[in-house]
């Protein structure tokens, strides 16, 4: 099982995992070593220490102690041990607990154990401020109180408080620098999915780290260079359809005014194809003129191109809209009408009926063009879709076409960053699939 099946997705989650997955494993190792190595020989230390001073106190007493000994011995240990002693003459112990339940119980009893030659019990858990510790000698019961601070120590949570502290610290500074890192990375790819969309113009400004600015650099200069050559490719193609208008203009008068004939007639057709092909030329750099693109309900763009096929051809054409309004769009109206009309001309020149419908798709709309005509098939597809391209052989621009209809839809639709494919219809003719981001 490879490791990125478990990474995170996303460039800040990387960048979080990077520096928080070695910050817990350090801090981790550093809470192991303190439990293994600090606390256990801290710990071991102090009931070692604890041990001793009770017997030692429990030697000075000795076997029978009287009751100003053990005022003086109550002296002894308050100057020098902090312990308060307590003697209780002819009293038996009765209890005995020497059920540790933590590291430190155990060691204080190990050592207690190995030092009294008497009876005791402690008891470590009635008191959060001291613990006692019961012996019997021979004419009564000693009892000790000493503080809980001596046999527990207190480092360990100010060790994990501060570990946790630390971490969380660190872990808000990580997300405040990643974010910062990663906000400049978030706008050049929202720029650069603009300009996908068609929209030259992007607003962006470099920021971020160098390697981020030089990705910035690179993609303006990309857009300037894609700017450049859409507008000097629709300036070339407007202008020379523009400048082979008069030529043509001119022949077909001199053509109207010698007699007729079947070279004439020729002639005349060949001027009339050329004159269609210069039309479809400006139409095709009209496709990408300047326009801008605003925000538009698609639904009512259809509903408005389907009408006027309606009105020509009566029960041609069917839209199937989707029950659920379609999210608004930001196109160029006016280029993706053109689209939607040259691909319905072109369902409806070939085919007897067809049907357009819509749906919305995560971020994206999906329309779909079927009719029932001959279709194209598969290995001419590609070829379709390809400028002045014509399918039909024949010179007939009725049913031949300029070859530029399915290729200016497509070069508008990719212009909005969007996909058209061409495949096959239920009904066994042409279907159109588009795909348009919103």
């Amino acid at each position: 099982m490879q490791l990125r099946t478990y990474m995170p997705k996303s460039l800040f989650g990387r960048m979080l995992a990077i520096i928080m997955v070695p910050m817990l494993l350090v801090q981790l190792v550093t809470v192991f070593i303190f439990y293994e190595r600090h606390w256990d020989s801290v710990t071991r230390h102090m009931g070692g220490a604890l041990g001793g001073e009770i017997a030692l106190l429990v030697a000075r007493a000795g076997a029978q102690p009287t009751l100003e000994d053990m005022e003086a011995l109550n002296d002894y240990a308050a100057s020098y041990f902090g312990f308060a002693v307590q003697f209780r003459p002819d009293e038996i112990l009765t209890t005995s607990d020497k059920e540790p339940l933590n590291y430190a119980e155990e060691t204080l009893f190990i050592e207690l154990d190995n030092r009294l030659r008497f009876p005791w019990a402690a008891d470590l858990r009635s008191d959060n401020d001291w613990i006692s510790v019961d012996v019997q000698l021979a004419n009564g019961v000693m009892r000790l109180y000493i503080g809980r601070k001596r046999l527990f120590s207190s480092t360990s949570w100010s060790f994990l408080g501060w570990t946790i502290g630390s971490s969380v610290l660190l872990f808000c500074i990580a997300l405040i620098f990643m974010q910062g890192q990663v906000r400049p990375i978030r706008r050049l790819a929202e720029a650069a999915r603009q300009l996908g969309l068609g929209r030259t113009e992007v607003d962006y400004q470099l920021e971020g780290a160098k390697e981020v600015r030089l990705a910035g650099r690179a993609f303006q200069a990309m857009q300037h260079r894609i700017t450049r050559h859409l507008n000097e490719r629709t300036t070339m193609l407007a202008g020379v359809s523009h400048d082979l208008r008069t030529p043509l203009t001119r022949m077909k008068l001199q053509t109207a005014m010698l007699p007729d004939g079947a070279e004439i007639r020729a002639l005349s057709e060949d001027i009339d194809e050329m004159q269609h092909m210069v039309e479809a030329y400006l139409s095709f750099a009209r496709g990408e003129a300047g326009e801008s693109a605003i925000e538009i309900d698609f639904s009512l763009l259809l509903r408005q191109a389907v009408s006027r096929f309606e009105a020509e051809e009566p029960d041609r054409l069917v839209l199937i809209l989707p029950t659920e309004p379609l999210p608004c769009c930001v196109m160029r109206p006016m280029a993706i009408r053109r689209a939607i009309d040259n691909l319905l001309s072109n369902a409806l020149r070939y085919a007897q009926s067809a049907e357009i419908r819509v749906r919305a798709q995560e971020n994206e709309l999906v329309i779909l063009i079927d009719d029932d005509g001959p279709g194209i098939p598969e290995h001419l597809r590609s070829e379709a879709i390809r400028p002045f391209k014509r399918l039909e052989e024949s010179r007939n621009q009725e049913t031949g076409g300029t070859g530029l209809g399915l290729s200016i839809a497509n070069d508008i639709i990719l212009s909005h960053g969007g996909e058209l494919k061409l495949g096959e219809a239920p009904k066994g003719g042409l279907r159109v699939w588009i795909k348009l981001p919103v």
